[in-house]
């Protein structure tokens, strides 16, 4: 009886795939020989795991140089993982509620991750063993983080990117012109004499296409502009509001606070601080206070926006 069962089950399936590959003007029984034929799958060869252990290739004998690689490949792959929920989203014709507050929660859990695994960065390496072999780095910068970029033009109008006391001054809002404004290139100069560092020149080179093309591309279709065309008069639009003001307040303040704690503990040093590996101005570029760059302006109050990244905010990231 029970065999019985199974072959109805299995003639079922047959039955299914035959439509299947049918429909492509694909043979069933060839594919079946493959699957015949073919090794089981193992997770080592799923996930290509001899590969990923592979990819650290540190440039001195230090052995903390390889906690420092590691983790930012870690950092990289949560950066990609929050960028696949935003393509996910900016790609959906007429998102409902459900679907945009069930990313939004992956993307702001990623980000509470990140927030919290730099403790790993500030206590998991000697002192003394980073500020040697951060030297055989150079110019290689975290500054250099293309998909950090991309996830702030994912997320908001890019006049919102741009340098603070500059927004005000910018008639022309094409892609064009504001990247040329954007907040983080001013925070890659030489310190001595405000000229494009060679870390920018090479960020620069590589990626200012893409992220013109995505600034294109998003121009309509950002977090902040979906917000506003489907949410904003929602009746569940404070739930919407919550996890936008949570990942306003993550990737603004608090990921750049736990950044700056890190920078600050290596390379703080009396009486002068010790310049960062591609000559980036990191004591002005990563306070968020000096920063001010805020995702979702119209969701903060004014003395919220006043106190953006200083000791005094609070913010409301619980929900």
């Amino acid at each position: 009886m029970e065999g019985n069962k199974v072959d109805a089950e299995l003639v079922s399936q047959l039955k299914k795939l035959q439509a299947k590959y049918d429909a492509m003007g694909q043979d069933l029984s060839s594919y079946l020989d493959g699957l015949l034929y073919s090794d089981y799958l193992t997770y080592w060869d799923y996930i290509h795991l001899d590969t990923l252990l592979s990819l650290q290739s540190p440039k001195t004998q230090f052995p903390d140089e390889k906690v420092f690689i590691m983790y930012h490949q870690i950092t990289e792959l949560y950066f990609r993982l929050i960028l696949h929920e935003l393509e996910q989203v900016t790609a959906r014709e007429n998102p409902d509620e459900d679907f945009f507050i069930d990313r939004l929660d992956r993307i702001v859990r990623y980000f509470r991750h990140l927030e919290n695994s730099f403790d790993i960065m500030v206590k998991g390496m000697e002192r003394e063993q980073f500020l040697k072999f951060r030297m055989a780095l150079l110019p290689a910068s975290g500054f250099q983080s293309a998909q950090y970029r991309l996830i702030e033009i994912y997320s908001t109008d890019m006049i919102n990117l741009v340098n603070a006391t500059e927004r005000n001054q910018i008639n022309n809002h094409e892609i064009s012109t504001l990247l040329e404004k954007l907040y983080w290139r001013s925070g890659a100069t030489e310190l001595a004499t405000g000229k494009k560092t060679l870390t920018l020149q090479q960020f620069e080179q590589k990626y200012m296409r893409d992220f013109h093309d995505t600034g294109v591309r998003m121009k309509d279709r950002n977090l902040r502009q979906l917000y506003t065309k489907y949410f904003a008069a929602s009746p569940r639009k404070d739930e919407i509001a919550s996890r936008l003001r949570a990942l306003d307040t993550l990737s603004n303040v608090l990921w750049p606070l736990a950044h700056l704690k890190s920078a600050g503990h290596y390379l703080h040093k009396d009486p002068e601080d010790i310049k960062a590996t591609g000559g980036t101005n990191w004591q002005k570029y990563l306070p968020p206070r000096f920063r001010r760059i805020i995702f979702f302006p119209e969701l903060w109050s004014g003395k919220e926006k006043e106190e953006w990244g200083k000791a005094a905010f609070v913010a409301e990231t619980d929900y």
